[in-house]
Order: C-alpha cells, then sequence, then structure tokens
C-alpha cells in the first residue's frame, strides 16, 4: 500500500486513513448538509437542530453561516471543537486504513459517484493565475478563511463537505469501481435527512483496485498540458479547502523538511467526482440584493455595459428559458412586481456573473447588502419581498469548464454550484488531522 501512496503523491494524491461513525449510530441524524448552505433561512437549521436532538451528529461540528453575524462566534466555536473532543475520546469511529471511499448519491431519482481521497495541499493554490496541479474555480474572498480557521486549527478532526472535479472524458477513474460494487464492502447505506436524497458508499482499498486507480490518474496526468496542468479543479468547498490549506502554512513553518512530507494536516480529505458523470448538474448561484432600489442597481450595471436591454416577462420560469444558450450575456430579475430578462451590449466581464460581480461590488461599497443563494425559487421568493431585486443567472456550461479556466484562470466568485442546496454535499466522513 505504500508503494501506491508513492505513486500517487506526484499527483497529489493520497489514501487516506477515512473515519465514519461506529455501526449503531444514526446516520440519518449524523450527516448534515454544507454549513454555506441555506445562509439566509435559519429555519432550516432550527429544524435540523429539533431533528438531531442530542444524538452524535456533525450539526456540532460545525459552524452553518446563517449564524455568523449573531455575535457568539468565540462561544459555537468553544462547543465545536469541545464537542469533536468528546467524540474522539467516546471513540465514535471506525477507521478504514489507506482506502479510497466510493459514494453513490441519489437524489430526486438522479445518481452520481464520488471517490473520497486525500488532496496534497503543497499543489493547490487559491490565485486567480494559478498554474497548480490543483486549484480554485472561483475568487477566493480571503475574509471568509479567519472563521474557518479558527475551527480547524485546534480540531483534532476534518470532517469536510469538499467536492473537486476531474476531468475524465474516457471514464477511467471512478466508473470502473461504480460497475464493481457487488465485489466491494458496502461500509454504508442510509437516508439523509431534509430531503437531501439517499447516500451509500464501500471501501476500496485491494491491492488490485488501488492500482487501477494509480494507472488512471497516471494516464490523466500524463495528458495533461505540462505549462497549465490542471488535474484537479475545486467543485464545492473551495474556502474550505483554502483554510486547510493556510493552516498547513502555519503548521509546516514550525516543521523539519522530513516531518512535512507525511503530516497528516498537508493533505485535505475531499470527494472527487467526474465533470462528464451525467448525475452531476451545474446549477447556476443566483444573488438576491436587499433593501435596493431598482434604479440605484440600473445606474451600477450601466456603467458595466455600452447598453443594457431590457424585456418584461411572465414568471421566474421564462426567465429562465430566455436567459439559457444566449448568444449575447443576459440574466434576470425580479422585484415585488415584475419579473425582467436584461442582455449586456459589450459587457464589462466576459461571463454574467463577472459583470453582476462588478454591480455587486459597487453596492456593497455603498452599503447596501447581498447574499448568494442556491436555488431559483428562494431567489424568486427573496427577490420578491419589498425592496428587494433577485438576480437570476445562466449556468455554465461544464463541457468547456476546464478549458475556460486553464485559458481564463478562476472565476468570479459564486459563479456555479453542483446541483441545488438539498443535493449539496453532506459532511459524513472524518479524518485525523493531528
Amino acid at each position: 500500500m505504500s508503494d501506491i501512496n508513492s505513486r500517487l503523491k506526484p499527483m497529489g494524491l493520497m489514501a487516506a486513513d477515512i473515519m465514519i461513525p461506529k455501526k449503531g449510530t444514526d446516520l440519518s441524524k449524523w450527516a448534515v448538509v454544507a454549513c454555506d448552505q441555506y445562509t439566509s433561512e435559519k429555519n432550516y437549521w432550527e429544524d435540523v437542530s429539533k431533528l438531531v436532538g442530542d444524538a452524535p451528529s456533525t450539526l456540532r461540528l460545525i459552524f452553518p453561516e446563517c449564524y455568523l453575524e449573531d455575535g457568539d462566534s468565540k462561544e459555537r466555536i468553544e462547543n465545536i471543537n469541545k464537542t469533536m473532543k468528546s467524540y474522539v475520546d467516546a471513540d465514535l469511529f471506525d477507521t478504514y486504513g489507506r482506502t479510497f471511499f466510493l459514494e453513490k448519491r441519489t437524489c430526486s431519482g438522479v445518481s452520481r459517484w464520488g471517490l473520497m481521497v486525500a488532496l496534497d495541499l503543497e499543489r493547490y493554490s487559491w490565485e486567480k493565475d494559478s498554474k497548480s496541479l490543483i486549484r480554485a474555480t472561483e475568487g477566493t474572498i480571503l475574509s471568509r478563511i479567519p472563521p474557518r480557521k479558527e475551527i480547524r486549527k485546534d480540531a483534532p478532526l476534518e470532517i469536510p463537505h469538499i467536492m473537486v472535479l476531474i476531468s475524465d472524458e474516457k471514464r477511467s477513474v471512478i466508473e470502473p469501481l461504480a460497475a464493481k460494487t457487488s465485489n466491494l464492502k458496502q461500509v454504508y447505506d442510509f437516508d439523509l435527512m431534509m430531503n437531501g436524497g439517499h447516500l451509500q458508499a464501500w471501501a476500496v482499498n485491494s491491492d488490485a483496485d488501488m492500482d487501477a486507480v494509480a494507472n488512471a490518474f497516471e494516464a490523466l496526468t500524463n495528458g495533461l498540458d505540462k505549462s497549465n496542468p490542471l488535474l484537479f479543479a475545486m467543485g464545492d468547498g473551495n474556502h474550505s479547502f483554502a483554510t486547510a490549506k493556510s493552516c498547513w502554512e502555519d503548521i509546516k513553518a514550525n516543521l523539519t523538511e522530513e516531518e512535512r512530507k507525511n503530516h497528516p494536516a498537508r493533505f485535505c480529505l475531499v470527494e472527487l467526482e467526474n465533470i462528464f458523470d451525467p448525475g452531476l448538474v451545474f446549477e447556476p448561484i443566483h444573488r438576491v440584493l436587499f433593501n435596493v432600489p431598482e434604479d440605484v442597481f440600473m445606474a451600477e450595471l450601466s456603467k458595466n455595459a455600452a447598453k443594457v436591454n431590457v424585456e418584461k416577462v411572465g414568471c421566474r420560469n421564462c426567465i429562465a428559458k430566455k436567459i439559457e444558450n444566449q448568444d449575447v450575456q443576459s440574466f434576470g430579475y425580479c422585484t415585488k412586481d415584475k419579473h425582467i430578462v436584461v442582455t449586456l451590449e459589450n459587457p464589462s466581464s466576459n461571463i454574467a456573473a463577472g459583470t453582476l460581480q462588478k454591480v455587486i461590488d459597487a453596492l456593497i461599497a455603498k452599503g447596501y447588502g447581498v447574499d448568494y443563494i442556491h436555488g431559483a425559487d428562494v431567489t424568486d421568493k427573496l427577490g420578491s419581498e419589498d425592496g428587494n431585486i433577485g438576480l437570476f443567472l445562466p449556468a455554465i456550461d461544464k463541457g468547456t469548464f476546464f478549458e475556460t479556466i486553464i485559458k481564463d484562470g478562476a472565476l468570479p466568485r459564486k459563479t456555479f454550484s453542483m446541483g441545488e442546496a438539498n443535493e449539496k454535499r453532506f459532511y459524513m466522513e472524518a479524518r485525523k488531522i493531528k
């Protein structure tokens, strides 16, 4: 097995010691959705808390972002670290040594496959023009790292929601494993809470399967542009991955070169997904502007295009049909009493998310508020409230996604999402980082 990891390490990969709660734990209460979901819907997280009760749960190990502005961050972080330590001390987990997990997530009748691995933080950069093997796909907001870092820096475990994309058109890494689940040991199989669907996993740790994974990744790596070798593109959880990188930079400053080679904090547990998996759907992330007069919004928008064309339509669904597959840059918005499709001539950015981000940045500088929303229904609901504006963005083409990142660098923040909020990755597996 050590030979497998020596083959994987040049590609920024490692088979990890993966931990899951022992048999008898109610996994439907243990697993909760990523902390950056439902950020404007505290009632969601309140319902989760009621459902979980006193049972062991990752809810007690995370900081849902809807509570970031509540003024009790220090207390919450102390409780997170205390609870995490108590779970470790109570011997809550089984550990699968040097293993990959093959995962199947089914939601609304659609399934997607993933592979749990550890990625080398030394091979990652969040810089927009990075040419690292692992890189951010959207702009990284450095101000979002410190609160996450306060949790991770003292934590004995990482429990990630990070999803990372590979571009494997030949379907050589994950799909052969998915075809042989009857020969793999299943490690869990349960329903997720709150309309999250169903989650299954199998352990991948035989010499033959490890060898096949290594062979497939070596072939993928050999096919990369040596001057710009993008192998792993962040899908979801970039700020969590960036936090792990920042913590590692602090830790390694006090280590010898030898100690740095295999220190557990050098790696971060993630789920890899093939961008060509038909079950993986790219959804746009929409925006809601709070208490922004429509004329103020339009004035800022006009500064970012030679011409702004507007068309009134009947409903949100009409917007979706109008803005997809347009030859010109377009987006939609709603207010309390109308739905509008906007097309831009000579916009200031290559994609609508970039143009709107410039508008949003200008509005924030003037004191206005914004939230980034997963789901058109919620955007429509919040945007239709008195004084608000809901912004609807078109989806990104996943077929040209890697090419776009290689050519243009990281996209504007919150450009895309892999699925709706309830389809996002749930916290499930853990790994020791101390």
